[in-house]
């Protein structure tokens, strides 16, 4: 089973955890480095990546519109980028294979399930961490 790793007072990684739960899919030591410790600015970026990854997947299960046809391809490679910044690893790469997958035009319902699936458990652990 996949350690988690939970930060208990400060988010250094000398006060990283280990846990026998599955893993917590927000890499919070890695958060921690990307805002020098701020824990507002921390906040303020989980927030937002919350809201864009939902709007995003949100996006991504409309039929196609008269858009441009990269358009989906584009939506998750946004989405990929603002999930390694915060440390969102599994959204990361699920975005990454559904842009592939696009790109190369062999998407798969699975592809977008994945995806949907990885963004879903990322927020719920975040209004787990909010309390």
């Amino acid at each position: 089973m996949a350690a988690v790793f939970r930060m208990e007072g400060s988010h250094s990684a000398g006060a990283a955890v280990k846990s026998g739960a599955a893993a917590f899919p927000i890499d919070l030591v890695h958060l921690s480095r990307q805002t020098m410790g701020d824990r507002a600015l921390e906040a303020e970026l989980l927030a937002l990546f919350e809201r864009q990854a939902a709007r995003i997947v949100e996006e991504l299960g409309r039929p196609d519109s008269d858009q441009p046809g990269g358009w989906r391809a584009d939506l998750a490679h946004k989405l990929k980028g603002s999930a390694c910044a915060v440390g969102a690893h599994e959204v990361a790469a699920a975005a990454e294979n559904y842009e592939y997958c696009v790109r190369a035009g062999i998407l798969r319902a699975t592809d977008a399930d994945r995806l949907a699936e990885a963004v879903t458990q990322v927020r719920a652990a975040l209004r787990d961490l909010a309390g």
